[in-house]
């Protein structure tokens, strides 16, 4: 069973998404470790509610960027985890971690990258963006994790409509539950090698 490690910040509802995935079969792996950055996160408690391991990491903790996410790596490899999955992690990782599982870390973005994405659109703030330009879709986008924000090979994405009552609250509400599709789909592929990275393209084997 392929060992897979999630990253978070938040609630952990798209954490919930890929266990409920797991528990259906539709994803041949299985979950080892769960990390935040955020002691009250409640995707840790998602976590341990379904018996999976956690680990809180504190950036305070640790003299610089480099020793921190070096204390990460060292659990993910302690869990024997073979692939990454930033569910709501709102921190970029560091060169060395992306290298040592490059290709093997996906991410999901609440919108059609390249648009309203990279540093500083999160949360709320990439949907209130969307209604704020006047743009007439959205959607959300799963893609590989490089060294930048949100500007790895993109593997998903799916449009939502923008309606004219729209708030970022609704709006992302909706986008969210295209997260929840799209998310459990990729983990799929990802731990079945089916993800072929040619460039920037990526190919879906079937």
């Amino acid at each position: 069973m392929k060992g897979i490690g999630v990253l978070l910040s938040g609630g952990g509802t798209n954490l919930q998404a890929i266990i409920d995935g797991i528990e259906k079969g539709e994803i041949p792996g299985k979950i080892n470790l769960v990390i935040s950055n955020r002691a009250n996160a409640y995707g840790l408690v998602r976590a341990e509610n379904s018996g999976i391991s956690t680990c809180y990491l504190n950036r305070k903790e640790y003299a610089d960027t480099k020793a921190f996410h070096q204390a990460m790596l060292d659990q993910l490899k302690a869990h024997d985890v073979e692939y990454i999955v930033l569910a709501g992690y709102l921190s970029i990782l560091s060169p060395g971690l992306v290298e040592h599982y490059r290709n093997r870390i996906i991410n999901i973005h609440p919108s059609l990258i390249p648009a309203f994405c990279g540093m500083g659109f999160y949360g709320q703030k990439v949907h209130q963006a969307v209604l704020d330009y006047g743009a007439k879709l959205t959607g959300a986008t799963v893609h590989f994790v490089d060294e930048g924000a949100d500007t790895g090979p993109i593997i998903m994405q799916k449009a939502v409509e923008v309606q004219a009552d729209d708030t970022a609250e609704s709006l992302g509400s909706r986008v969210l539950k295209v997260e929840h599709e799209l998310l459990p789909k990729a983990v799929a592929l990802l731990v079945q090698d089916k993800l072929k990275v040619l460039g920037r393209r990526v190919i879906i084997e079937e």
